[in-house]
């Protein structure tokens, strides 16, 4: 599968990189969970990112790699749905979308205009009224939020369900490679720096190939979800949320082991992006769910 990038796809990578560059750093004095930035919101919308999908020059292959640099940003922002899957919804819907599965809490959903209900196999979508969502505390590193009163949900066909599904599983895969990069990159920054027995950590031999692994399985979740959003094969969307969230369990380990007890303060920024990893652990079904898919569309 041929997935070099067209001018038009490479011209846009070249402005998203311009525009992530300036909002690379988080704040020195943050010590909370979750870091928000309206000024990000703004230029994405400004700019029309959130339709690139939807422009036959970039499409979804485009728009997957921008979630996915996107959410190496310290700034949790609503980017996934809105850029993946609001493009397959029937009908025109508001922005910023969330998902809200069999009734919990869900993150964006406080801000959330759209939301997407999930009860078992039903899909549904539907406007959210101003009173109708509120803020939830959490370690997610999510602004997270649930609804206070049920919502007029307009239930999706089998089909159109189906290819939400899809989609979301995609935006799964896409957002969590970019998670993954983000906290292995802050990692080796910490194992650069941090000396022990007067050598930095990073010229120890074991943790290297700890790390090594890390980065091959960063590179697999990315490619898979690249590959999903090109074919749009419903088999490749599951595969690709399968292995996101297999390899989110087995980095985020490894990760935080490696800044030791650093990695369990507020004052390193490796949280950010390995918690918000740990919610999306369960999104869908998790990863039975996922290999449920996998099983009955590439194995039977």
């Amino acid at each position: 599968m041929d997935l070099t990038l067209s001018a038009d796809q490479a011209s846009l990578a070249t402005a998203i990189e311009g525009l992530a560059a300036r909002f690379q750093q988080p704040p020195i004095d943050f010590r909370g969970f979750a870091l928000v930035n309206p000024e990000l919101e703004h230029e994405l919308s400004a700019a029309e990112f959130f339709d690139i999908a939807a422009v036959p020059e970039l499409g979804p292959v485009a728009a997957a790699l921008t979630v996915e640099r996107l959410a190496r940003l310290p700034y949790a922002a609503e980017v996934a749905l809105s850029m993946l899957v609001r493009p397959h919804l029937p009908g025109r819907w508001p922005r910023p979308l969330a998902l809200v599965e069999n009734g919990g809490p869900g993150r964006f959903v406080a801000s959330a205009r759209t939301v997407l209900v999930a009860n078992g196999d039903e899909l549904g979508v539907a406007l959210v009224p101003n009173d109708a969502a509120e803020p939830v505390a959490s370690i997610y590193a999510y602004p997270m939020g649930r609804l206070t009163k049920s919502v007029a949900a307009t239930p999706l066909s089998r089909k159109d369900a189906g290819v939400v599904r899809m989609w979301l599983r995609v935006a799964l895969a896409a957002e969590a490679a970019g998670l993954i990069q983000a906290g292995i990159d802050k990692t080796v920054e910490h194992l650069i720096v941090r000396k022990q027995f007067g050598r930095p950590l990073g010229g120890f031999q074991a943790l290297r190939h700890r790390m090594a692994e890390c980065a091959v399985l960063a590179g697999g979740v990315k490619w898979l979800a690249l590959k999903a959003a090109s074919t749009a094969d419903e088999g490749d969307a599951a595969q690709a949320a399968f292995y996101a969230q297999e390899s989110a369990t087995r980095v985020t380990f490894d990760l935080h082991q490696m800044l030791g007890a650093m990695g369990m303060t507020l004052e390193h920024p490796l949280h950010l992006w390995t918690y918000r990893l740990k919610f999306l652990l369960s999104v869908l079904g998790g990863r039975g769910a996922h290999a449920q898919v996998v099983a009955r569309q590439c194995l039977v």
